[in-house]
């Protein structure tokens, strides 16, 4: 028998080939969350848009799995963004609506965001764009979880800026509000006084995001990129100012398509693309009142601060190479709520020691569909109104009152139109399956549907209360508020 000697090199390559590959099979997956702002259900070119197209986030979905029963939150702004980074029914925390300048208000030192869990797993992470859970230092990302942040503290509409690049004088409109500021870490690096500073924010936050990805490429980390568009004032850069056909909302989707394209890029050039979760979504419906300055609801009913299904039911796009199968369509219920049990789940991550509300739904990002982690879904509103509870395809909708853009026209051209106030006055059955657009009250035809989504909504009263019926609830927590 011959027996061969390995020289020194040869054996050191040998080891150092196999040490690489047990590094990378060892390493945590990174993390991308691109989050927009009023986007609709029907935005996207996989998911029916028209007037302009999307080819970066159409091959994510190609790449990857796009769920159509996906929602947000809350319909609207501060609560949707509360739900997605603590997995926790908004209400829960005392969150609600949206939080404006003057408040003295934030997300609470004890609640615990995505990033606070990731970084006891040794995550970097990173947000640009805009956080909208306190605008005050405490509140502000650094103090929950994030190591770098670059964006507004809130909407881009809460400034004093009119249609026409001028101000507004203290008793006109929205006159009282301050500049809109631009954040850097926990100062305000700029004061953003007119319309072309909401044109480069896209572009800044994608440019900030790729950076963030070529420094910390040799670490797993957490990258959360929440558009400020496209909510109005609409604001989009030269290279897609006039490029579609739908006008200035397509521009700004055009823009939101491209970063989405740059962030991928810089995934593939760093050799992380397989080693990457990457979703995409957004965190209510569109402002449909706006008009040509808002996007489609897709055919669903009315649109962002409803609870019908234009405006909380969002797109949803995760792609992650070899564990979600390509180009698959997920018709389960699921929510951006449970994006932290998900995460924390494939990480090994702690959940937090009080409860939270998401679902593991890794099971669906396998493609095993006979799994329905989510048994019910709350669409709460308001100060805490619970308007209707969802099980399998049925959707109960309670007694309460609504503002209807489709009782009127919309304005156009970045002025907003009229809201009907409306009401509903008893309750109403929908079959989501046969009728996503909410149009058939099949009430009187289900009683023993009816009485079953009764039970789910008298749960959810116990545990989160509901001022609708003067329920308090017994799960809810404290919001954070300003230490003086």
């Amino acid at each position: 028998m011959k027996f061969f000697r390995l020289s020194p090199l040869f054996l050191m390559l040998i080891i150092g080939s196999c040490s690489q590959i047990s590094n990378e099979e060892e390493r945590l997956p990174n993390i991308v969350i691109v989050f927009t702002d009023d986007q609709g259900y029907g935005d996207i070119g996989c998911f029916g848009a028209t007037g302009f197209e999307t080819p970066n986030l159409d091959k994510m979905a190609s790449e990857g799995m796009k769920f159509t029963n996906f929602y947000s939150a809350q319909p609207v702004c501060s609560a949707s963004r509360a739900g997605l980074l603590t997995g926790c029914y908004p209400n829960r925390l005392g969150i609600s609506g949206a939080l404006f300048p003057w408040h003295e208000i934030g997300i609470d030192d004890g609640e615990v965001t995505i990033a606070e869990m990731l970084k006891e797993k040794g995550y970097a992470t990173a947000i640009f764009g805009k956080w909208h859970l306190g605008h005050h230092e405490q509140f502000l990302p650094l103090q929950h979880g994030f190591d770098e942040y670059t964006g507004i503290p809130y909407s881009n509409d809460m400034w004093p800026i009119k249609l026409d690049g001028t101000k507004a004088a203290p008793d006109e409109g929205r006159g009282n509000y301050p500049d809109l500021p631009l954040v850097e870490g926990n100062e305000t690096i700029e004061m953003i006084t007119s319309f072309a500073g909401q044109d480069k924010l896209t572009t800044l936050y994608t440019e900030k995001a790729v950076d963030f990805i070529h420094r910390n490429k040799a670490q797993p980390f957490f990258l959360y990129v929440p558009h400020s568009m496209p909510h109005v004032p609409l604001g989009v850069s030269d290279k897609f100012r006039g490029k579609s056909e739908q006008g200035m909302y397509g521009d700004v989707m055009m823009e939101i398509d491209w970063s989405v394209g740059q962030i991928a890029e810089a995934l593939k050039a760093n050799g992380l693309e397989d080693h990457t979760i990457f979703i995409f979504t957004t965190d209510n419906g569109p402002w449909l009142n706006y008009g040509n300055h808002a996007g489609s609801s897709g055919g669903l009913r009315e649109g962002k601060t409803t609870s019908w299904e234009g405006g909380q039911r969002v797109p949803c796009i995760v792609k992650w190479p070899g564990q979600i199968p390509d180009g698959i369509v997920c018709n389960q219920l699921a929510s951006s709520i449970d994006l932290f049990p998900t995460l924390a789940s494939i990480v090994d991550g702690k959940l937090p020691d009080h409860k939270i509300d998401g679902v593991n739904i890794m099971e669906l990002w396998k493609g095993n569909f006979a799994s329905k982690p989510r048994k019910e879904l709350y669409y709460y509103y308001g100060k805490n109104n619970l308007n209707a509870v969802r099980t399998g395809n049925w959707k109960l909708v309670f007694p309460h009152a609504y503002q209807s853009y489709e009782a009127t026209v919309p304005a156009n051209d970045g002025r907003g139109g009229r809201r009907i106030k409306m009401q509903v006055d008893s309750l109403e059955l929908y079959n989501l399956m046969r009728d996503p657009g909410e149009r058939y009250n099949v009430i009187d035809l289900y009683p023993e549907v009816v009485a079953r989504l009764i039970e789910v909504g008298e749960e959810a009263r116990a545990d989160l209360g509901d001022l609708n019926t003067g329920a308090v609830g017994n799960g809810v927590r404290e919001i954070g508020k300003l230490r003086k």
